[in-house]
């Protein structure tokens, strides 16, 4: 191995400590499993290129009936078989993008999410290899493509959407514009996915983005754990008083 590759994957190496040590101190674990609320969980795919941490995501095939065309992680509903959220999040990644569950190397779970169907999705966070070539399945998935993650630190082209929320108060939301010179394409990413992708890279970046987050970043775990209880305590509201 010439010196030079020697450095790139000791910098690699080194990169990915980092970021392992960040993520555990923010893991969830089965803290939330029992929350009487469909499961759902999506891999958040991080993978070394360049000297820098990338985000795996993909897009939604336009034949689905839900949101079609839509940017999102590896995920689905919870089915019967599956032990717990992280082997949810494993088995939907295989379907969806052709990804092992033997290739990921999972880290942690982070705080939930509730999306507008209701299911509590949980966000299960792992390194992949950087030599993983996907194979979407066209039924799910029409496009696999990789962003920087300080680019949800540091965007070029980002702006808020109001948005209705589970619990039906009106909130805003994070949209983020990535222009993909690999696919000489731009790709939106916005709702649950960018909710999930901006706290990321606030765990692993440790820095204060160039736009406003709706946490308190001294305090981000339980900032992020009170903003999921209070939007679960006002869907609980909710569905109580349309009985």
């Amino acid at each position: 191995m010439a010196a030079a590759e020697r450095e790139g994957e000791l910098q690699r190496k080194s990169l990915k400590e980092k970021a392992r040590l960040r993520l555990r101190a923010f893991d969830v674990g089965d803290r939330f499993s029992r929350l009487p609320l469909p499961k759902a969980s999506v891999l958040l795919p991080l993978v070394v290129r360049e000297g820098r941490l990338h985000l795996l995501f993909t897009v939604r095939s336009m034949q689905l009936r839900r949101s079609p065309g839509q940017v999102c992680f590896p995920g689905g509903k919870r089915e019967a078989a599956d032990k717990d959220e992280i082997d949810t999040a494993l088995r939907e990644a295989k379907e969806e993008v052709g990804l092992q569950p033997e290739k990921v190397e999972v880290i942690c779970r982070l705080v939930p999410g509730i999306d507008k169907m209701n299911h509590l999705v949980t966000p299960v966070v792992g390194f992949i290899e950087d030599t993983f070539q996907a194979t979407p399945n066209p039924d799910e998935v029409s496009d696999v493509f990789v962003v920087p993650l300080e680019y949800f630190i540091k965007p070029l082209n980002y702006k808020t959407v109001p948005y209705k929320s589970s619990s039906g108060s009106l909130t805003w939301m994070h949209c983020f514009t990535y222009d993909d010179q690999e696919h000489k394409i731009s790709f939106k990413i916005w709702g649950l996915t960018a909710h999930f992708a901006v706290f990321l890279a606030l765990v692993i970046f440790g820095e204060r983005p160039t736009y406003e987050v709706d946490y308190d970043l001294d305090n981000l775990l339980s900032s992020a754990e009170d903003n999921f209880w209070n939007l679960y305590a006002s869907l609980h509201e909710r569905k109580k008083s349309s009985l």
